[in-house]
C-alpha cells in the first residue's frame, strides 16, 4: 500500500466524518431507500431531476452505516448532479470503486455500492420500470 492509497483512505474518512449532501432534499422527485441487511447499512437518496425530466440537479443522502457506505454515499451525492437518469443507470461496481480509490474486500462491495444502488432502483421506480418498496444489496449481483 503507497501514499496513494493512504490519500483515499483518508478521503473516505473525510466523507464519512464530514459527509457531502446529508439530509434530505424538500421536494425531492423521487426518494428511495435501501439496507445492507448482512451488517445493517441503511441509505435514503433523494433526487432532483431537472426541468427536462432527465438530468439529476440536486442529490442528497441520510441514513447509518460503515464508513465505507457513509463515504460512497457522500461521494456519489457530489458525482451525479449533471449526469443523466440514463448514466446513473449505466454506472457499476467498477465505477464505484474507482470513485474509492481503495481495494474493497468482496465482503465490504455490498456496503460500497448501497448508494448506487438505491439511487438506480429509485429510478426504475420513478420510470415505472419496477415496483419495490426497498433495495436490499443481498438481493443484487
Amino acid at each position: 500500500m503507497g501514499i496513494g492509497s493512504d490519500m483515499y483512505r483518508q478521503q473516505i474518512l473525510d466523507h464519512y466524518k464530514n459527509p457531502r449532501n446529508h439530509g434530505r432534499l424538500d421536494s425531492p422527485t423521487f426518494s428511495h431507500t435501501g439496507e445492507n441487511p448482512s451488517c445493517g447499512d441503511t441509505i435514503t437518496m433523494d433526487v432532483q431531476l431537472a426541468d427536462d425530466g432527465e438530468t439529476i440537479e440536486r442529490v442528497a443522502f441520510s441514513g447509518d452505516g460503515c464508513a465505507i457506505s457513509q463515504a460512497s454515499a457522500s461521494m456519489l451525492t457530489q458525482r451525479l448532479p449533471g449526469t443523466t437518469l440514463s448514466e446513473l443507470n449505466e454506472m457499476d461496481t467498477d465505477d464505484i470503486t474507482e470513485m474509492l480509490g481503495v481495494d474493497i474486500s468482496p465482503m465490504r462491495v455490498k456496503c460500497a455500492v448501497l448508494a448506487r444502488q438505491v439511487a438506480q432502483d429509485g429510478a426504475k421506480i420513478h420510470d415505472g420500470e419496477i415496483e419495490i418498496e426497498q433495495t436490499k444489496t443481498e438481493d443484487d449481483d
